[in-house]
C-alpha cells in the first residue's frame, strides 16, 4: 500500500485552468488516496485569512470576564469560547483555548425537534469590534471555496461535480484556537480524526507543531506554507466513500517557544443521514471510483460515528461526540445523554 513522507501541495488556480486541470485533478486524487492531507495554495482566501489572523492576539487577549461572558457552556449547540484547557481528546488535555462558531441564520430549535437538531444554533461573539463580521465573512469564503474544492475532489475521482453536495449539512463550524507557549511535550491537540464533517480547511500561523500519522506510524510534519490552507478528509467524507478515501489521523504538539494560532473551517455534514442511507450511498459511489478492488474492499481501520448502528443519524453520533468532548457543556444541557454516552463503546 502507497505511504507518504510529506504533504502534497496542490495549486488550486491550476486546477481551474484548463491547461492544467487534467494534470492536476491526478495530483489531487493521488493526495486524496494516499494521504488524505494536502496544501492548497493560491485559492482566494489569502486577504481574509491574513486579516483574521491580525486580529487573533487581541481577541485572545481580552479579559477573561470578557470571554466567559460568551462562554460556550451557555450553548446546547456547542459554540462559543472555550478556557485554556477545558477540552479533551483521546482522554487527556488538550493545552489550547479557543472560539466556536458557526454558519449563521440557523433554524430556531423546538421540543418536537430531535434532540440532536440543538447542535445547529446560534453563535455567540465575543465583545471585540467587528468579531461578528470577521467571523461571518470568514465562514462565507470558505463555504464558497469548500462549495468548489469539494465538486473537484468528485472530479478527481471520476464523479459528477454535484456527488457529494447531497450530503452537505446546513451549518458549518469555524474555530479561533490560541496554543500557548508550554513545556516540551505537551498536548495541543491529540491525536484524532476530524469527525465533524466533510473536509477541513485549516490556516496556521508560521509557528509549526501539526503532524500527520503515516500508515507506517511515523508523524510526518504539516509545516507552515505561507498563505496555503491544509486541507484534510474527514470521517464524514471516509464514510461516504466507504472507506476508500481515508481520513488521516493528526495532532498538534504545543509550541514551546512562541504561541501558535490556528484557524480550522469544518465543512459540515447532514445531520440527518442515517446508517441506511449511507451504505446506500457509499456501496453506490464506490462501484464508481477508480480503485483497485483490494482497495474497496478495506474496512474503515477505526471506529467510527459514522458506521456504528447504536446511533439512528448522524447528527446523534455527532451530539456523543460534542458532549464527550466538552464534558461541562454535555452535563448541563444534556446530563442523561452524558451518562449514557460516557459508558458507552463503539462497535
Amino acid at each position: 500500500m502507497a505511504d507518504f513522507s510529506s504533504i502534497p501541495i496542490i495549486d488550486f488556480g491550476r486546477l481551474q485552468d484548463p491547461s492544467t486541470k487534467e494534470e492536476t485533478l491526478a495530483q489531487l486524487r493521488e493526495a486524496i488516496f494516499v494521504v488524505g492531507f494536502l496544501y492548497l495554495t493560491n485559492h482566494g482566501m489569502e486577504a481574509i485569512i491574513k486579516k483574521a489572523h491580525a486580529a487573533l492576539p487581541d481577541l485572545f487577549a481580552l479579559p477573561s470576564e470578557v470571554k466567559d461572558k460568551c462562554n460556550m457552556i451557555n450553548s446546547p449547540a456547542f459554540v462559543g469560547y472555550t478556557r485554556l484547557g477545558a477540552e479533551t481528546t483521546a482522554s487527556q488535555t488538550d493545552w489550547r483555548e479557543q472560539f466556536d462558531f458557526g454558519s449563521p441564520g440557523m433554524k430556531s430549535w423546538s421540543p418536537n425537534d430531535p434532540i440532536w437538531q440543538r447542535l445547529e444554533g446560534d453563535s455567540q461573539y465575543p465583545d471585540y469590534p467587528g468579531a461578528r463580521e470577521l467571523v461571518e465573512e470568514y465562514i462565507a469564503e470558505s463555504a464558497k471555496l469548500s462549495k468548489t474544492f469539494m465538486r473537484l475532489v468528485a472530479e478527481c475521482l471520476s464523479l459528477p461535480p454535484t456527488t457529494f453536495e447531497a450530503f452537505k449539512g446546513n451549518m458549518d463550524r469555524l474555530k479561533f484556537v490560541k496554543y500557548p507557549q508550554s513545556p516540551p511535550g505537551s498536548q495541543g491537540v491529540g491525536p484524532h480524526k476530524d469527525s465533524a464533517g466533510l473536509f477541513t480547511f485549516l490556516s496556521q500561523d508560521d509557528t509549526g507543531g501539526l503532524q500527520v500519522l503515516n500508515k507506517k506510524g511515523e508523524w510526518i510534519d504539516a509545516p507552515p506554507i505561507e498563505g496555503s490552507l491544509v486541507v484534510n478528509i474527514q470521517q464524514g467524507f471516509e464514510a461516504i466513500t466507504g472507506g476508500i478515501c481515508t481520513a488521516t489521523t493528526h495532532r498538534v504538539i504545543a509550541p514551546t517557544s512562541k504561541t501558535r494560532y490556528s484557524i480550522p473551517f469544518f465543512l459540515g455534514v447532514r445531520l440527518d443521514l442515517t446508517l441506511a442511507q449511507l451504505k446506500e450511498s457509499a456501496a453506490h459511489i464506490v462501484q464508481r471510483i477508480p480503485a483497485s478492488d483490494d482497495r474497496k474492499k478495506r474496512a474503515v481501520d477505526v471506529p467510527s460515528e459514522f458506521l456504528s448502528p447504536l446511533y439512528s443519524c448522524f447528527g446523534e453520533a455527532h451530539l456523543r461526540n460534542r458532549i464527550l468532548s466538552h464534558p461541562d457543556v454535555g452535563q448541563k444541557w444534556y446530563p442523561e445523554l452524558y451518562e449514557k454516552y460516557s459508558k458507552q463503546v463503539l462497535t
